[in-house]
Order: structure tokens, then C-alpha cells, then sequence
């Protein structure tokens, strides 16, 4: 039997706070070689930027393959439809049984923010109470979240060039988690102050080019990036990059994929072995994360295809438990 899950029994099911416990065990197998994670796959379309990814993952505990397509559209946005819509697809690999299906885009943001927020318990200072949020999609509220179990936040700014999307964003999630959250035009020099008293700052956005500058971040920040997730694009500068304790989400992706890793290394500014190491090898103790307060830390992700298989393998298990979703007989 197949399991199906759509968006609102993901939305149901899933709190944040587990899915960052989750995330021990994605990177984690990353990192120890126990999980198979092949470099995401694009088919790209003649005349286009649309296409479909697909990016598939395996791990032998319980044994299960996933495959996450994500399917590209440039035109949706104008005619009302999402630019991206992304489904998850589970398989036991000892027989071949199709397990499940599930709305991937809701997932895809829970995953990324716990990914963060293992990030931030793993590498900001234990007292860290502010955050900045730059961006105001699916993905900045995740981030947001995601901060906000794994630290005691008292004060968050959401900066965007829009102040319609940014007061709406700081008024939604403001009633979700209890939060005072201000909205700051990012065209307002008084965003620059902003920046410079974050503890934590997470960038969220879709800009090929350097949302934020080094010298407006204070020594000792810890920075999520994971909007840019191309080449050509580099939310985070370089002097940035140069200047802090860099973390990946996986080193062959990111040398690839991470135009904010890549550029800096093309222009001759790092190295590769100039990377702390990847997050796993935080989780696993094999590397130091944060060594001093004044430190700043950053950690680059450009997604995993294990984050979506370890979610989705216990989402699986969950809503089995609590009898959710539909199954059905695909042979039949």
C-alpha cells in the first residue's frame, strides 16, 4: 500500500522542533558516509530557465530511497501559480514498494528552516536573542521558526525592499510564534544598525547578488544562507566568506552548486580546505564548531535530498501511527 500525504496532513503532522532533531540524523549521515546522496539532477528545458530537478537520497536504516522533483515554471508567478512545485516520492529499497507521495514544497520549507536551526544550536552563541531576517517568503518564516525553538528570541526584524510583504510577514509570524517582529525597509540606512546588532541572521531570498555587507554584521553572528542555490548566485559577499568559520550542508553540493562558496574560491580568495568542514561533521563531534564569542559563523546550504528522505521516512511513520492521509493500491 501507498500512503499519500498532501499539504495539510504535512502541515498537521509536522511540528519544527522535530524536524530540527531530524536533522542531527540527515547531516549526520552525510557526513559519515552512511547515506548515498548523488548531486541533483536538472533537466532543463530548450528556449527556458524551467525544468525539473530531481534529487534522490538513500539510507539503509530503515532501507529507503526518496526522490524529491521539483518541477520550475518562470511565468507561474504572473498567472497566480507557484514557480515551483515539488513532490516527494518514498521506496523501500529491500523490495521496491512504492511508500508514499507527499506535497514536497510545504516539507521542503520545514526541512530547510530545521536545517537551519540545527545550524544555529549547533554554531551561534549560547545567548544568542536577536535575529534579522532578510527576505519575507515560505522560506524566511521557517528560518524564523526554526531560530526560534532552538533560542530563547526576544526581538526579530524582518528586512525587505517591499514594506507590504515585510509588515505582512512581521504580522503573520508575530501571531504564530509570539514574537515582536518590526519590519525595515532594506533601503533604510537605519537597516544597516539593524544588521550590526543581530546575534542571528538568516538570508531567504531569490537575489543572485549579495544581499548584506560584512562590515554591517558584528563580530561574533551567526548567519544562515540558503537562498542562493546556483553558481551565478551569491547571497552572502565574499569578504564575508573570507572573514568567518564557514559550515556546509555537503561539500561536493556546495563546490558545485554554491555561488557563494565558489565565486570567492574562482577569485582566488579561499580555498576549498579553507571550509571549516560540513555541518555533520559538527553533529558527529569530528569537528569544532564555534571556538571563540567574537567569532562569526556562517552555514551554506543549497539543500540536501537526505534532509527530504530522513522527513519524510518519519513523517511516514507518523501519520501511519495516527491513521493519516489515504492509502491506496497502485496495482490494482
Amino acid at each position: 500500500m501507498t500512503r499519500i500525504l498532501r499539504r495539510g496532513d504535512v502541515e498537521r503532522l509536522l511540528t519544527m522542533r522535530e524536524v530540527v532533531e531530524w536533522m542531527r540524523e540527515a547531516f549526520g549521515s552525510i557526513s559519515d558516509g552512511v547515506a548515498r546522496v548523488p548531486v541533483r539532477g536538472f533537466l532543463d528545458l530548450p528556449d527556458s530557465r524551467d525544468g525539473l530537478l530531481t534529487m534522490p537520497a538513500w539510507q539503509p536504516n530503515p532501507p529507503r530511497y526518496a526522490v524529491k522533483l521539483i518541477s520550475l515554471h518562470e511565468k507561474n508567478p504572473a498567472m497566480g501559480l507557484p514557480f515551483a512545485h515539488a513532490t516527494v516520492v518514498v521506496i523501500d529499497s529491500s523490495t521496491g514498494e512504492l511508500k508514499g507521495i507527499i506535497e514536497g514544497e510545504l516539507l521542503t520549507a520545514i526541512r530547510t528552516g530545521a536545517g537551519s536551526g540545527l545550524a544555529t544550536d549547533l554554531l551561534a552563541r549560547d545567548n544568542a536573542h536577536t535575529v534579522v531576517v532578510v527576505g519575507a517568503g515560505r522560506q524566511a518564516a521557517t528560518q524564523l521558526e526554526a531560530v526560534s525553538v532552538v533560542r530563547a528570541i526576544d526581538e526579530c526584524h524582518v528586512v525587505t525592499r517591499s514594506r507590504e510583504t515585510g509588515e505582512r510577514f512581521a504580522a503573520e509570524m508575530a501571531d504564530k510564534l509570539g514574537l515582536r517582529i518590526r519590519w525595515i525597509g532594506r533601503d533604510d540606512p537605519r537597516s544597516s544598525d539593524v544588521l550590526r546588532a543581530a546575534d542571528v541572521v538568516c538570508t531567504a531570498t531569490n537575489s543572485s547578488t549579495p544581499v548584506l555587507s560584512a562590515d554591517e554584521l558584528s563580530p561574533g553572528v551567526h548567519i544562515n544562507g540558503v537562498g542562493s542555490h546556483r553558481p551565478d548566485m551569491a547571497e552572502l559577499p565574499a569578504d564575508l566568506i573570507v572573514s568567518s568559520r564557514v559550515f556546509v550542508d555537503q561539500r561536493e553540493a556546495c563546490l558545485k552548486e554554491a555561488g557563494d562558496i565558489m565565486q570567492p574560491i574562482e577569485s582566488g580568495l579561499i580555498t576549498a580546505d579553507d571550509l571549516a568542514g560540513e555541518l555533520g561533521e559538527v553533529v558527529l563531534g569530528r569537528v569544532a564548531g564555534r571556538t571563540s564569542d567574537e567569532q562569526r559563523t556562517v552555514f551554506k546550504s543549497v539543500g540536501n535530498g537526505v534532509q527530504d528522505l530522513v522527513t519524510a521516512v518519519r513523517l511516514l511513520e507518523k501519520a501511519e501511527r495516527d491513521g493519516a492521509g489515504l492509502e491506496v493500491d497502485l496495482s490494482r
